[in-house]
């Protein structure tokens, strides 16, 4: 058994999140997790809103709200969709809490005191009109280093590199378009050069693994290229503050909202373990060097997750050129791998909620499956590649691929038993095609296993596919519905015995991607219903004596294992209904005309 910490990224909290968040950090998480799970794996899947930050102090104005009512209103909306997916967190917390607050001032204390923050005098963006502070990624302009018209505060997405707002050409607010002012402010930069060669080695040893999607391991090597000091404190009245005399008590300082939401992965681990009564528990993920970390995320976010929090990690444990102490947490596990998904467009553009080319969450699960949202993800979502949603193809994946294929299998499965035997028949001499199409099922779970280990759920998800269609050719092929009379009710009994029993493997291979339909193809076949189990919404009181707020947690230690589960004869099976709605063509030209296209 290893111990596995699966790290979804943190949706930020300024508005209800829509299918393209989801489809890059919490399912491709959620499968990765339930899958491990079953392979007896300990997985610790842990992660939460990010509240805090410049974004939230002005959709909050917007609302007519404080950041924190904000705040709360969104982290319960996006609770209840990531629940209605069925993500699978053992801890979603959020960034607002005390016990985050705290972690977050203990990692910036000890990066401090081994010497890895600079302070230093720079000039920061300020909006003229409110005279509020600008974030990097709320100003646009021109790359100084490769030219490209549309480069952010923070880095070029045409050339990677890091900048600063001030270095940009023609500055201006994405906000509101006006050009910002910059003014001289006093602020702690990570010293990132003092760790680069720390960072190097490390991506090299990464790299050597040859697990790293090569996009992701290119990415994060090419920016230590043009390394330098990165400001993690901000002239903003909203966030953690700075736990230094000086500057703990001014309000017009706080903590960089990506400093603060990257320890959201260890100050959630924490809480998980405060809340279990074992409060050291957490030290099992983070400080024995045999566990194994995921981060899961849409590949905008690479660059703090393969540069930045690393180098948060690595100067805290003292493992940069300039040395320093071990503290209070330990030495800290680095990511074993950054699992980076391209991007989601919908109907060939980009996402944008101001331009309303948006599908929210909770809107799609309105009138749709969960389930068949997540085959599409899996099976044609970004995982390498930006891909594109449509609601054709969703239609035609979830019409001819999830009800035609898996549905159909189940179903008439399920209906012959039912019709026939009204439980699982005993099986009789198996023939050589018997034994095949077993052979099929069982390999299903090394073959598809193996892949999703490696994250590679596009191709996984496919092979599980390829099992069910060979399942549905044996069916056709050998027509139990015409093996009639008492002379052939044995081998009658045997085909929907075998039938019966590739469902029940099928099912579980199926289960990390599909986790509803696992639990209601169990039952059809008299089974609890719960070998996928589920998520839930716990209200808890804040740690630390702060408003209490909505968590997801959940109860996953009962799963079953990843392998072969021989069925039991005698087992009733009644009529089933579908598991899989068939979805009418019209919905192509409805869900158009909801959105204006």
């Amino acid at each position: 058994m290893t111990h596995v910490l699966s790290a979804p990224a943190w949706p930020y909290a300024n508005g209800p999140r829509h299918i393209g968040h989801v489809a890059g950090f919490a399912l491709p998480a959620d499968v990765f997790s339930r899958y491990s799970r079953m392979a007896g794996h300990d997985v610790l899947m842990v992660s939460g809103s990010d509240e805090h930050g410049t974004p939230i102090l002005i959709a909050a104005d917007e609302a007519g709200l404080t950041p924190q009512e904000l705040a709360d209103r969104n982290h319960r909306l996006i609770v209840e969709d990531l629940v209605s997916l069925g993500c699978s967190y053992d801890l979603y917390t959020r960034t607002t809490g005390g016990n985050h607050h705290a972690v977050v001032q203990e990692l910036f204390t000890g990066v401090y005191e081994n010497g890895y923050f600079v302070e230093q005098t720079t000039y920061g963006a300020i909006s003229p009109s409110t005279g509020r502070t600008l974030p990097d990624r709320y100003i646009e302009g021109t790359c100084p280093i490769c030219g490209y018209d549309g480069a952010r505060g923070d880095q070029c997405d045409n050339c990677g590199n890091q900048l600063d707002p001030a270095d940009l050409k023609n500055p201006v607010s994405r906000i509101n378009g006006e050009t910002p002012e910059f003014r001289e402010t006093q602020h702690f930069f990570l010293d990132l050069p003092a760790l680069a060669e720390a960072l190097g080695a490390y991506l090299d040893e990464r790299e050597a693994t040859g697990l790293w999607r090569p996009n992701v391991i290119r990415f994060s090597q090419n920016i230590l290229k043009e390394i330098r000091p990165r400001a993690m404190t901000r002239d903003i009245d909203w966030g953690i503050a700075v736990p230094l005399d000086g500057w703990r008590d001014d309000p017009a300082k706080k903590l960089y909202v990506w400093f603060d939401a990257v320890i959201g992965y260890l100050s959630a681990s924490i809480e998980w373990a405060r809340r279990q009564g074992r409060p050291e528990a957490w030290r099992d993920w983070w400080n024995d060097p045999a566990a194994r970390t995921y981060y899961f995320m849409g590949k905008d976010n690479i660059v703090f997750h393969a540069q930045i929090w690393p180098a948060e990690l690595l100067a805290y444990n003292g493992q940069g050129s300039k040395g320093g102490e071990q503290h209070r947490l330990g030495v800290l596990n680095l990511p074993t791998e950054v699992v980076s998904s391209e991007f989601l467009t919908m109907e060939g553009k980009k996402f944008s909620s101001s331009k309303n080319v948006v599908i929210y969450v909770r809107d799609l699960l309105s009138r749709y499956q969960p389930d068949a949202f997540r085959y599409f993800v899996a099976a044609a979502g970004p995982e390498n590649q930006d891909s594109d949603f449509t609601w054709s193809e969703f239609v035609r994946r979830t019409n001819d691929e999830l009800v035609a294929g898996w549905g159909n299998l189940v179903n008439r499965t399920a209906s012959l038993i039912a019709k026939n035997f009204g439980e699982i028949p005993p099986a009789g001499v198996l023939t050589d095609d018997d034994e095949r199409v077993l052979a099929v099922a069982e390999q299903a779970f090394t073959v598809v296993g193996d892949l999703l280990g490696r994250h590679r759920q596009k191709q996984a998800i496919g092979e599980a596919m390829r099992a069910v269609a060979e399942v549905n050719k044996y069916v056709s092929d050998t027509e139990p519905w015409k093996l009639k009379g008492d002379d052939q009710r044995e081998r009658l009994g045997t085909v929907l015995h075998v039938v019966a029993q590739c469902v029940a493997d099928l099912n579980l291979v199926l289960a990390p991607f599909l986790p509803h339909s696992a639990n209601a193809v169990d039952a059809a076949f008299g089974g609890a219903g719960d070998v996928a189990p589920m998520p839930r919404i716990d209200d808890v009181d804040d740690l630390e004596g702060g408003p209490g707020y909505p968590v997801i947690t959940g109860d996953y230690t009962d799963v079953p294992a990843w392998r072969r589960r021989p069925i039991e004869v005698g087992t009733p099976v009644g009529k089933p209904t579908p598991v899989f709605t068939k979805l009418d063509t019209a919905v192509v030209e409805e869900e158009l005309e909801r959105l204006g296209l």
